[in-house]
C-alpha cells in the first residue's frame, strides 16, 4: 500500500521525495542502530557517579556496546563474570537496565564474591547514590586494590570483544607495553609540533637574512655606481 502511495502519479512531486527520503533516512538508521542508546530511556535513568572519571567513560561505551551486539554482552557476562544468563537477559530486555549498570554489578560481584543478584538488588533500592557510593557501602573504596581491581577488568573484556580501549595512567603498570605505546605516540605528536615550530622559525630567519642581504648588495651597487662609474669615469673623459 504504501509502495502504491509513493508512486501515486496525483501525489505532489515534492512530497513523493520526502517520502522516499524518509524510508531511506529509516532504513539506514535500522541497519546501523544509530540513535538507538541516545534515545532509549532506561528505568533507573543512566548518572553511574562511580567517582572515577574513566570508569564512567568506559560504562558509556559499554552502554553502545550492549544495546547493539546484545548476545556477545550477554556471553561475556556469563562466562566471564558468573551471571546467570536468565538475569542478564531479564535485566536488559524486561526491566531494561542500562548495560552500563549489568556489566558494574556483576564486575562488583565477582570482586566481592558475591552472586550477581546480591548486587543487582543493592544497586536497585541505592542507585539514587550513584555507583561510586554503593561500592564503597558494599566495602569497594576509591584507590584500593579491589578498586584498581574493577578498572582492570575492563581491558580483557573489550579485547574480547575486539574493541579498542585507552588505558587510564592507572593502569600503565598492568599493561606496561599499551602505556608505551601511549607515550611514544604522544611523544610523537609533541616532536612534530616542536619540530614545525623550529622549521617555520629557521624559515622566518632564513628569508630575513636573505632580504637583509639584498638590501646591502642593492646598497653597495648603488654606490659604486655612484663613485665609481659617475663620478672618477666622467672627470677622465674631460681630461
Amino acid at each position: 500500500m504504501s509502495n502504491q502511495r509513493a508512486h501515486d502519479p496525483g501525489m505532489p512531486r515534492s512530497r513523493m521525495l520526502k517520502n522516499r527520503v524518509f524510508a531511506f533516512a529509516a532504513a539506514i538508521a535500522a541497519l546501523t542502530g544509530a540513535g538507538s542508546v541516545a534515545a532509549q530511556d532506561f528505568s533507573l535513568g543512566w548518572n553511574p557517579r562511580s567517582g572515577d572519571v574513566w570508569i564512567d567513560t568506559q560504562l558509556s561505551d559499554v552502554n553502545r556496546y550492549g544495546s547493539r551486539y546484545r548476545q556477545p554482552f550477554v556471553d561475556e557476562m556469563v562466562r566471564y563474570y558468573g551471571a546467570p544468563r536468565d538475569l542478564v537477559s531479564t535485566l536488559l530486555v524486561e526491566r531494561n537496565w542500562a548495560p552500563g549498570d549489568v556489566y558494574y554489578a556483576c564486575a562488583i560481584a565477582q570482586i566481592l564474591g558475591r552472586p550477581c543478584r546480591y548486587v543487582v538488588d543493592v544497586w536497585e533500592r541505592d542507585h539514587g547514590q550513584g555507583w561510586g557510593n554503593v561500592a564503597k557501602q558494599l566495602g569497594i573504596k576509591p584507590g584500593s586494590p579491589e578498586f584498581h581491581r574493577l578498572k582492570r577488568g575492563f581491558v580483557p573484556t573489550y579485547d574480547r570483544w575486539a574493541r579498542p580501549i585507552r588505558i587510564d595512567e592507572d593502569l600503565y603498570r598492568d599493561y606496561p607495553d599499551r602505556a608505551r605505546a601511549i607515550r611514544l605516540r604522544v611523544d610523537a605528536e609533541r616532536g612534530h609540533d616542536n619540530s614545525g615550530g623550529k622549521a617555520h622559525g629557521n624559515s622566518e630567519k632564513s628569508g630575513k637574512g636573505n632580504s637583509d642581504n639584498r638590501r646591502k648588495g642593492n646598497s653597495n651597487s648603488k654606490g659604486n655606481n655612484g663613485k665609481g662609474n659617475n663620478g672618477k669615469g666622467n672627470k677622465g673623459g674631460k681630461d
